[in-house]
Formats: structure tokens, sequence, C-alpha cells
């Protein structure tokens, strides 16, 4: 049995359980809270990040959002995703990068940073700039996603991809800290809507931290 330790607003823990749940990976969910600094986490992954996947049994553990993503894909068959030619097989990877690196840098970084770690961790209170910086570049992040609706049915292509997740992941976290504004973005709403609706999902809808609640918007799924 695989478990995997991860902190629930952790984008790329939650890019893990979508992609786990999509192919139908049997998993048990162990909380960490790197911060902590536990001995027997950082002997999983000396680099001390989430999400860490490990089979005691079969003596397997793999670290690095990308890098599980990427074994699971090439060892469990069903519901590939990523797929297609190797031209859009790159864009699948292409677009994942994107959001694990610029939009996390750019949206669910600083929020994270500003909304959680300094309450919960460092007792401070958040840098209203930064919180208006990246609520700002979270809309010319919002105008891309409208864009690639606008001219494809999913993110990268034709299908639903890791692509999509990767990008759910970390915008469900922004819009959990409250720094996502919807109004303005039709198509990227819509195409969230859609993928907040799958299955895959609704755990991570249904998940709440003691003292930080997300706006009433955040579990709307698509009727």
């Amino acid at each position: 049995m695989w478990h995997l330790y991860q902190f629930p607003l952790c984008p790329f823990s939650r890019k893990v359980r979508l992609l786990m749940s999509e192919k139908g990976i049997a998993y048990e969910l162990q909380t960490e809270k790197p911060w902590e600094g536990r001995d027997g986490f950082f002997a999983m992954n000396p680099a001390g990040r989430v999400p860490v996947l490990h089979d005691e049994e079969r003596g397997i553990t793999l670290a690095d959002s990308r890098a599980i993503c990427e074994y699971l894909e090439e060892t469990v068959e069903n519901n590939q995703l990523i797929s297609g030619t190797a031209q859009q097989r790159a864009e699948v990877r292409r677009l994942v990068a994107m959001f694990d690196e610029n939009f996390f840098n750019d949206v669910s970084g600083p929020l994270l940073h500003e909304r959680m770690k300094k309450r919960l961790i460092l007792r401070q209170a958040p840098d209203a700039k930064m919180l208006r910086e990246a609520m700002k570049l979270s809309h010319d992040w919002l105008d891309y996603i409208d864009y690639l609706i606008d001219n494809r049915p999913w993110l990268a292509g034709a299908t639903m991809t890791l692509a999509d997740l990767a990008a759910a992941a970390q915008i469900s976290v922004a819009d959990y800290l409250g720094g996502i504004d919807w109004s303005t973005h039709e198509p990227a709403r819509g195409w969230y809507l859609v993928i907040k609706s799958r299955p895959s999902f609704r755990p991570l809808l249904s998940e709440r931290m003691e003292v930080i609640q997300p706006p009433s918007h955040y579990a709307e799924v698509d009727a």
C-alpha cells in the first residue's frame, strides 16, 4: 500500500493526489508538516519537502511531485495523463512545469507564505502589498487559461492531462486562500468548475484547516 506524505494546502501534494485518484491507485494519506523537521520524514526526503510517496513492503520511496507523477505514469497503464504524440507529451510537460514553477512563484507560493505560514508559524501579519501583487498576477494567469480554453477543449489539447491537474491543484490552493477573482474569467472558471466536479477532486474540496477557512465559492462545482 502506498502512503502519501503530504500537507493539505500543498499544491504539489494535491497534484499527486489527483493523479493517483484519476488512475485508480489506492493510497493512505499521512499529514506531514515539513516545517516541524521530523527526523523520520527527512530520512525519506533529505530536501524536507512534501509530497513523498512510500511503500514500505516494496522498499520504494519517491520524492518530488513531478518524479512521482512520471513514475506512476510509467508503471500504471490505465488512464494515461501524459499521452499522445511526442509533441503532445512535450506540451503537457511544458504546462506542468509552468504551473509548478511560475504559477507557484507568482501566486500560490506568496499566498501560502502570507496567509498561512505567517499566521500559523511566524505569528506575523500578512504583507498587503505582497497579497495585492499575487492577486494581480493571478489575473494574468487566468487570462492565459482563458486563451488556452478558447482554443482547446483542455489546457494541453483534446483530452484532460496532467497539465490540467497541475494547474487545478495550484489554483485550488490560491482559491482556498482567497487569491482568485473569477469575475472576468468565464472560460477559466468553466474549465475549473468541470475539473473540480470530478470525483478525484471532491476530497480536496471537503478538507478545511482549523484557523484558515476558504471563501464561500470554494466548494462550488459544475451543476
